[in-house]
């Protein structure tokens, strides 16, 4: 052969592998689960496809050379991946796509009592997973829900800072605090029941706003707050949280899990906080914040048995000693009239748990107990109380292609006893309240389509001191062909029996005196509420999200305090009249590609009392509230930086009087925090920032008369009320309920985290 020859063999064969045609076979996956209907496009040329069921796709004649292939699904991060073709023999092209938002998606239990997505819930869920709170991390669960919109800690005592949470501005007593579930922070823990939870141990929060009365009953009438512990097969081995402030605060959250043998799986929490650093900076003769040393211990058992039936045990302890006054306040003037302090020492306990019985389907049963002690005094006004709850409920459902069918029965036993009025007896004896509350309750859901269902439910319950009681409930729910909107409708009645003492910071202060002008009937309102949720995603791999609600509640009777009518006295009376909560709502969150994501939400509200033929505006709440949540990630570094904060429109303020010379209204006021975040490797954290960057404080004469606690300089007329003397010309006694914000100023904070997996 002559050399010519094989060179036009060469050339021949080299043309012949320049035109040869190839296949490109992949598989597109989310989670390493495979996505149907992603869309594939080699830039460059007009080839493009779509995903089988299984996820795979193939594209034929695809000549060699290097390419970018593109892919894309709505809900997704877009992916571009190089490639050279051929590729090497045996090999096989897989690409993971991220989820831009799977809140949809995610499961929520707390609107049904059985776990759904929260696109196919009738009932609207809002969803906080734990790692939005860590853009704002706080020593407590109350300060936590700072940055969810609509939902407002409320401070409620300039001294000793003690809480409650208004949803949609309604007060604390309305809001109905879950663990898993279980009604366990309620009665006498509202005050106090909200801090000492384990955030290490936090899985999600999940709100629902507006009654849930039909499925849990008394005293979720404004809503609830469930939070979801994490399942210990699913939980970190190890997590640690450690953060101090420059005010001398110091908080540790530890989480671990670990194996019992070979099927019970246990998850151990720890939380601690100690203050003990008084600090004066508005110079008015108390404690800025009141001093504490909290320990709490959650432990949760967790059995596999078979099926996949469930049996968990958890139980968790709370001790807190705490107390606000004047700065020379020590713990030997406690109780007496020499130097003004509140101290107060809690102790409670939890225990509850989930059984599912083995021979019949969807039957189960839950079970609470806790019992809760509180010693604590107000200058020398005592407070002793106990009280103790137990819980039962028997669940069965029955899910069919149409109907999802839900019977339950429920008992609880409430135990509560006190050194007040409350439950004095007639002779030497107290006459401790006890209250059992059997009831039963129906809810069935009935699927139009897969795009839209109706729920209904109904509750009775037989209040032992009350008598009946009914709660009905209806929700509809509708939602668009590629399932990015979805629209709500709720009609629902919530009833609650009041307990001032266990509920009412202000009753136990000993600063007014309690009055109770008639028996106390049972709170019972009518709620109504549309709901609306709307995605976006853009081919550049943006996604944005809408969440409006509108609201109306009405009230056929409420308790309100009285606190004007006698600027001595706090009376207590079934309403007569009426009291309307109505209002507007919107969430507007979203993620960019650029790195960016934030979350913004606005509340319009309007609540007010109407007896008598006089309409007033409710006492401590806002018109309008604000919240946001603003972060950016450097990839390369490794660093985030969050920017929250809150702003509230005026709140009409208890006054003492017509002479008090304290403003009506609070000013309009923000809380802001920034905060920068650097991982080191896969399993530390350093954070640190500013809390209170405007360090925004209430006035420093919100304590009424903070210079006389006794009221030892104050003349009152023979029907008690104060006469107005040159030395209290004002008319005024010692009164800390004026409290609107916190006291707490500017203050920056470090912090470690530790996670093993």
């Amino acid at each position: 052969m002559s050399k010519i020859t094989f060179l036009w063999i060469c050339l021949f064969f080299s043309i012949q592998k320049i035109n040869a045609q190839f296949i490109l076979k992949g598989k597109v996956l989310a989670d390493s689960k495979p996505i149907e209907f992603a869309n594939i496009l080699l830039k460059g040329t007009s080839k493009g496809t779509i995903t089988d069921s299984l996820g795979f796709f193939h594209l034929i004649d695809v000549p060699a050379g290097t390419y970018q292939i593109q892919v894309s699904r709505i809900g997704y991060v877009s992916e571009s991946v190089s490639l050279s073709i051929p590729f090497e023999k045996g090999e096989f092209l897989s690409i993971e796509l991220k989820e831009m938002d799977n809140s949809l998606d995610e499961v929520v239990v707390s609107g049904t009592l059985q776990e759904v997505s929260k696109l196919d819930s009738p009932v609207p869920v809002e969803v906080y997973k734990s790692a939005f709170f860590k853009a704002n991390p706080t020593p407590s669960l109350f300060e936590s829900l700072q940055n969810v919109n609509g939902v407002r800690p409320q401070v409620n005592c300039n001294v000793c800072n003690t809480g409650d949470i208004h949803i949609n501005g309604l007060e604390g007593p309305y809001t109905m605090v879950l663990i898993d579930g279980m009604p366990i922070v309620s009665g006498l823990a509202t005050v106090y029941g909200l801090t000492g939870i384990p955030q290490a141990l936090i899985d999600r929060i999940e709100v629902v706003k507006g009654p849930a009365s039909t499925l849990y009953g008394s005293e979720a009438v404004g809503g609830l707050i469930n939070i979801i512990t994490k399942k210990p097969e699913l939980a970190p081995l190890t997590s640690l949280d450690v953060m101090a402030t420059n005010w001398g605060e110091v908080n540790l959250d530890l989480g671990m899990k670990s194996k019992i043998g070979k099927k019970i799986n246990s998850l151990t929490g720890l939380s601690t906080f100690w203050y003990s650093n008084p600090i004066d900076k508005n110079l008015d003769g108390f404690t800025d914040v009141p001093l504490q040393k909290r320990f709490s211990l959650f432990q949760k058992f967790q059995v596999e048995r078979k099926g996949g039936k469930v049996f968990s045990l958890a139980g968790r302890y709370l001790y807190e000693d705490r107390w606000g006054g004047e700065m020379t306040w020590t713990p030997e003037f406690r109780g007496g009239d020499q130097v003004y302090g509140e101290s107060i020492y809690t102790s409670r306990w939890e225990l509850f748990g989930l059984y599912d019985f083995p021979e019949v389907k969807n039957l189960a049963f839950q079970f609470s107990l806790n019992g809760h002690h509180q010693n604590s005094v107000y200058g020398n006004t005592p407070y002793l109380a106990d009280q103790r709850i137990g819980f039962g409920q028997l669940t069965w459902r029955k899910e069919g292609e149409r109907n999802n069918l839900l019977l339950g029965a429920a008992y609880r036993y409430t135990f509560y006893d006190d050194n007040t009025p409350a439950t004095g007896g007639t002779g030497p004896e107290n006459s401790p309240s006890k209250i059992h509350l059997p009831g039963a309750f129906v809810q069935n859901e009935f699927k139009f389509s897969t795009r839209s269902s109706l729920l209904a439910g109904m509750r009775y319950d037989y209040n032992s001191v009350h008598g009946n009681i009914f709660s009905p409930r209806i929700n509809f729910k509708i939602s668009s062909f590629d399932k990015t909107s979805v629209l709500r409708f709720s009609v629902g009645n919530g009833f609650r029996v009041a307990n001032v003492f266990t509920e009412d910071h202000a009753a136990l202060t000993g600063a007014r005196e309690v009055v109770f002008s008639e028996e106390l009937a049972p709170e019972k309102s009518w709620n109504g509420n549309v709901n609306w949720v709307k995605k976006f995603f853009t081919d550049q791999g943006n996604y944005f999200g809408l969440d409006a609600s509108a609201f109306y509640t009405n009230f056929s009777n409420r308790i309100v305090p009285d606190y004007e009518t006698n600027p001595n006295q706090i009376i207590y009376s079934n309403l007569d009249g009426g009291a309307v909560s109505k209002g507007l709502s919107l969430n507007f969150d979203a993620v960019l590609n650029s790195g960016f994501k934030f979350m913004v939400g606005g509340t319009f509200m309007d609540v007010s009392l109407e007896e008598d033929g006089d309409k007033v505006r409710q006492l401590l709440t806002e018109r309008f509230s604000g919240v946001w949540t603003i972060g950016y990630t450097f990839p390369s570094q490794k660093l985030s930086i969050d920017y929250t904060g809150n702003v509230y429109s005026p709140m009409r303020l208890p006054l003492l009087g017509p002479l008090d010379n304290r403003p009506e209204y609070s000013p309009w006021w923000s809380i802001q925090n920034i905060q920068l975040t650097q991982k080191i490797g896969e399993k530390w954290e350093v954070y640190g920032g500013v809390k209170n960057l405007l360090n925004f404080t209430p006035p420093a004469n919100s304590i009424a008369r903070a210079f006389d606690p006794f009221d030892s300089g104050v003349d009152f007329d023979d029907a008690g009320q104060v006469i107005p003397t040159p030395q209290n010309p004002n008319a005024l006694t010692f009164d800390p309920t004026y409290v609107f914000a916190p006291n707490q100023g500017i203050r920056g904070f470090f912090g470690l985290r530790f996670t093993l997996d």
